[in-house]
């Protein structure tokens, strides 16, 4: 998830940050300023570590990093139309593309890169930076808007397939072809994301009162939620845990929304057996005789759990992350702040912030701190809570403590000139410059 902060928010608090995102398990999250960009290790609640800082690329608004490797892509207002890709840890540029109009976004998982202009989407494998597609067919974007499945078995490309409602065009990033379209909404779309496996599909639309979530490939509505009935807002993230049981939404607004995917059934539900379970199956079935709108509000799921911030209208983004073996909700600002909130699993409610961060002060910059963690120390959750942990974050199966991959294997593997090159091994990457895709 990935954000380009305004300059002038309508809160009236300038923006420190031109951009911000966290990576693609959430272990990171890269910042952009007007003198560079900064990676940070989300690791430990107590100290966030700076693993890198760069200032030879001004003016960055757009940052994001591959996992937690050493691949990291960089775009700048100076030369908006090319997007750099570097190993931040040799200080070497592994290449650089330039396009014909303005770079609005990019995704990327471990085979494919996409990047998103106003009115195309360029598909390239990550192995070798190779082109290998191009969608002219999309309607005006001007803000960006797309999807990629951070599951490379099944690289799904989600975008807006329309300009007057909230069409999603569902798109298979292996085999370079249209899965289906879902109507998801009646107006046009602000948000769109996948979980972690790529198989749900969550979007939100301009007037950000209802969520909906869709099965992929076959885009079958699963979840609706509603986040408010009131006002209508601007959502600026949204986020499924990586274990797929939440979805989590901030908007412009002082509230940060956190729905919990129950696992669906297709059993009978049993006959009531006391006097509320019996009105409440009355009360349904008179619903079928309420209009649909009506109706819908009825069958629609209110938040599980919430974040409050103690400021609205600037830019954020917000995200669900295991750290230090407990859930956390992480919410990043523009003006310069990450902060974080313990989220209770079971009862939900409202989550307690247990600490800010600047990400523009002094932190430790050791490079490479983030592999130097601490053995965990197992504790409940109301424990943690009463008494914040030292200990280290959890990691995913199958991967290192920073979140890449495993030692030995290739992830990313560049195939240049030279041939397949390691990430983090001690080669060079050659250079690469391609124009005009």
């Amino acid at each position: 998830m990935e954000a380009e902060a305004a300059d002038s928010p309508p809160g009236g608090v300038k923006a420190a940050l031109s951009c911000f995102s966290f990576n693609q398990d959430c272990t990171s999250l890269a910042i952009g300023t007007k003198a560079g960009y900064k990676l940070f290790s989300l690791s430990s609640v107590e100290q966030l570590d700076q693993v890198h800082g760069s200032n030879e690329i001004p003016d960055v608004y757009i940052v994001e990093r591959l996992f937690s490797s050493s691949l990291v892509v960089v775009v700048s207002h100076t030369k908006p139309r090319q997007m750099n890709v570097y190993h931040f840890k040799k200080g070497t540029e592994i290449c650089n593309y330039s396009y014909s109009s303005n770079i609005l976004s990019i995704r990327l998982n471990r085979q494919r890169l996409l990047v998103c202009l106003e009115e195309s989407i360029y598909i390239h494998n990550i192995k070798d930076m190779k082109l290998l597609k191009t969608i002219l067919d999309v309607p005006a974007n001007p803000t960006g808007l797309c999807a990629l499945s951070i599951n490379h078995s099944n690289s799904y490309v989600a975008y807006p397939g329309s300009l007057t409602t909230g069409e999603i065009v569902l798109y298979d990033g292996h085999s370079l072809k249209t899965v289906c379209t879902i109507a998801a909404h009646e107006g046009t779309l602000a948000a769109i994301t996948f979980n972690a496996s790529g198989s749900k599909l969550a979007s939100a639309s301009e007037k950000g009162t209802v969520i909906r979530v869709f099965s992929v490939p076959d885009g079958q509505k699963l979840y609706e939620f509603r986040r408010g009935m009131k006002r209508y807002v601007t959502i600026s993230s949204l986020v499924f845990s990586m274990d797929s049981q939440f979805l989590c939404a901030s908007s412009n607004t002082e509230t940060v929304h956190i729905f919990k995917l129950e696992h669906l059934t297709n059993n009978r539900p049993e006959e009531p057996s006391t006097w509320s379970g019996y009105m409440g199956k009355m009360f349904m079935a008179a619903s079928n005789y309420l209009p649909a709108q009506v109706t819908d509000m009825m069958n629609q799921d209110r938040a599980f759990a919430t974040g409050r911030l103690n400021f609205s209208g600037q830019k954020n983004i917000c995200t669900l992350s295991t750290i230090q073996k407990l859930p956390r909700l992480l919410v990043a600002s523009s003006d310069g702040h990450l902060y974080v909130y313990n989220l209770d699993p079971q009862d939900g409610g409202e989550c307690v912030l247990i600490k800010t961060h600047s990400l523009l002060g002094s932190g430790t910059t050791e490079e490479n701190k983030e592999n130097d963690l601490r053995p965990s120390l197992p504790q409940s959750y109301a424990a943690t809570v009463a008494r914040p942990s030292t200990s280290s974050a959890s990691t995913v199966p199958g991967y290192s403590e920073d979140g890449g991959a495993l030692r030995g294997e290739v992830i990313p593997e560049h195939e240049f000139a030279t041939g397949p090159v390691r990430l983090d091994d001690e080669n060079e990457f050659p250079p690469v410059s391609i124009r005009n895709p």
